[in-house]
């Protein structure tokens, strides 16, 4: 049996695209000049713009541009009750080893993936990946006196190599070989096989590590001037649970009603153990997420005799009274990817995966996720890109609603007239299927939360007796992106190089970050054509005044037009204007008028200064 494992190789496209983004103003390491913090980030100049664009494109979509969704700005640290309600006390953590002699912490399900980053498993790969039932105890020998003694100390095979050689000797004599290239370095970390089994090794130092333990990912502090038990509290892990805690606040005051949704964008916090991937995965995040509350089917089914279902593939259309579930779910995956597509990332960039019933939350009744083919990406079986998430969409059903009331013993509940006129005039048949589906629906969830079952019984008799006089607990749509995660996505789909030939044979590498114009950080260079010409600089700084109110513009008068052109394109800059001296009318016919350049493909064209402002306006909105 063969052991194949590719080799591991560092992904230059993401070492060009993390240094364009230090060298231009993207993004920087958090605390750097004291050597960084891991999981932390900062956005400089150029991500600081980008960021406050997306985030405002998404506030306008969700919010301002619907009648049927009100925003919220809640607090970071909140009551540890709702922390308690929502599950994250309990069962908010990951999986994790810890090495016995380093001491590191080690997600279980990053195991795999880190260890193929290490130089040690990579200096080992070309010893491994043959592996066509051989030993090569000579060369594991020699890398073990070598290279393994400043890669892995703590490697069984490199503190000691004829012990762990010797039983894997024995096995190989009996025909038995490791299954893959995980099992074979697993081999590798074990000194005694018959003592211990076999041994995972750390991805730092090669030593072994333990059985895994839950780790709550949350950040814990205190509130006021003692650190007691009584006085814990939490960062929040996500957004989502401010809204459902504010639910009924929001409700009355916005005088909405459901279906309706909640919008709000801020700061999470997840103690995650092995940041990776760039920005991808952090300890401080933002989120942008809509918890969109809509009726049980049952009571849709009152009201309107049945419940509209639609295709799982392609819009819905517009929202209809008679949809349930299914059909919000299918609308809000389809409103997110066209949101997506208006800031640049086309269906071709994305990938959608609905989880299976096995992947599910308990309460979930579907989810899709939207996924972005980054370079990191895992590859299928085909070598393509699988992507990874930007985006969930979730039919959470009534759980979140239902935890708060619950553990508040404040009512969630709404009261819908139009539901209750309607159930009086149904038929008796009628109103017992739908009484005991509710019921039914409201027991699992109550069982399923702990409850026990004759508790639960009464409880969901008296939901379902509410469900006939108009009072239900809403259930709710979520669909929670990233901030982050998107940005990265954009700057790596925007990202772009060519290399040019000048006419003495010199190459030269030209970067060029084609944003979409609507998130581009900058929206306009405004470039005089000659800095030491007064007349020019004096225009050009009428022009720049002129779209500054209502646009990112920088003014650039540096270096011959050129490096300035490329400066503006490494940047992202959609539009260059260049005042020359046909504006001031070297030309008659081409007086007050401007050289307009395209970014993407450096074409240019004149346009009048009077027409400018309403030309861009336009493009980038």
């Amino acid at each position: 049996m063969s052991i194949h494992m590719a080799e591991p190789k560092e992904n230059l496209q993401m070492e060009k695209i993390v240094s364009l983004c230090k060298r231009r103003g993207f993004v920087f390491q958090s605390s750097e000049i004291y050597g960084g913090i891991n999981g932390f980030w900062d956005y400089g100049p150029l991500g600081a713009e980008l960021k406050r664009n997306v985030k405002e494109l998404w506030w306008n979509a969700i919010v301002r541009r619907r009648e049927d969704v009100a925003g919220l700005e809640a607090t970071i640290i909140m009551s540890p009750a709702i922390w308690k309600a929502s599950g994250h006390v309990d069962t908010f953590s990951d999986p994790m080893c810890s090495c016995k002699a380093c001491k590191k912490l080690i997600r279980e399900d990053q195991w795999w993936p880190m260890m193929c980053e290490q130089p040690w498993v990579q200096s080992l790969a070309a010893i491994v990946a043959p592996g066509t039932n051989e030993l090569r105890g000579e060369e594991l020998l020699k890398w073990a006196k070598t290279k393994g003694k400043s890669f892995a100390p703590n490697l069984a095979l490199v503190k000691n190599p004829e012990v762990t050689l010797s039983w894997m000797a024995e096995d190989v004599a009996k025909g038995k070989y490791p299954a893959n290239a995980e099992e074979y370095y697993s081999y590798l970390a074990t000194e005694q096989r018959g003592v211990t089994g076999l041994v995972k090794p750390c991805p730092h130092c090669g030593g072994e590590l333990t059985e895994p333990r839950p780790f709550n990912l949350m950040f814990k502090t205190h509130t006021g001037p003692i650190e007691s038990e009584e006085n814990i509290a939490y960062l929040r892990p996500e957004t989502a649970q401010a809204i459902f805690a504010q639910f009924k606040n929001v409700l009355e005051t916005s005088r909405q009603k459901v279906p309706f949704g909640i919008g709000q964008i801020g700061k999470a916090f997840r103690n995650e153990i092995t940041p990776r991937n760039y920005t991808f995965r952090s300890r401080e995040f933002e989120q942008m997420e809509l918890e969109f509350f809509i009726k049980p089917d049952e009571a849709i089914e009152a009201i309107h005799g049945s419940v509209a279902t639609v295709s799982e593939a392609g819009h819905p259309g517009e929202p209809q009274p008679n949809w349930g579930w299914q059909a919000w779910h299918q609308y809000w995956v389809e409103e997110r990817v066209r949101f997506y597509e208006g800031i640049g990332l086309s269906r071709e960039t994305l990938g959608f995966h609905r989880q299976t019933a096995e992947e599910l939350a308990h309460y979930a009744r579907a989810c899709v996720d939207i996924l972005f083919k980054f370079p990191f990406s895992k590859r299928d079986e085909n070598g393509e890109l699988k992507g990874e998430e930007l985006e969930g969409i979730a039919a959470r059903s009534d759980f979140d609603l239902s935890q708060h009331q619950r553990f508040s013993g404040k009512p969630m509940s709404v009261f819908d007239d139009e539901l209750r006129n309607a159930w009086n005039k149904l038929p008796k048949e009628k109103q017992d299927d739908l009484w005991r589906r509710y019921y039914e629906n409201r027991k699992r969830y109550l069982e399923k939360s702990g409850v026990e079952a004759e508790p639960a019984q009464k409880q969901a008799t008296e939901d379902a007796n509410g469900l006939a006089k108009g009072n239900y607990i809403p259930h709710v749509i979520e669909p929670s992106a990233g901030v982050d995660r998107l940005i990265l996505a954009l700057i790596t789909n925007a990202y772009s190089e060519t290399v040019k030939t000048d006419d003495k044979g010199k190459n030269e590498t030209i970067y060029l970050m084609k944003f979409h114009p609507r998130v581009a950080p900058i929206k306009v260079g405004v470039l005089p054509l000659l800095k030491n010409k007064p007349d020019l600089v004096k225009k050009a700084l009428e022009v720049r005044d002129l779209l500054r109110p209502w646009m990112n513009v920088y003014y650039d008068d540096g270096g011959s037009i050129g490096k300035r052109y490329a400066r503006q394109d490494e940047a992202g800059t959609p539009f260059c204007v260049t005042i020359d001296f046909d504006t001031l009318g070297e030309k008659t016919e081409l007086l007050d008028t401007v050289t307009l350049r395209y970014r993407d493909d450096g074409q240019q064209e004149r346009l009048k200064i009077s027409e400018l402002r309403d030309w861009l306006l336009a493009r980038i909105r």
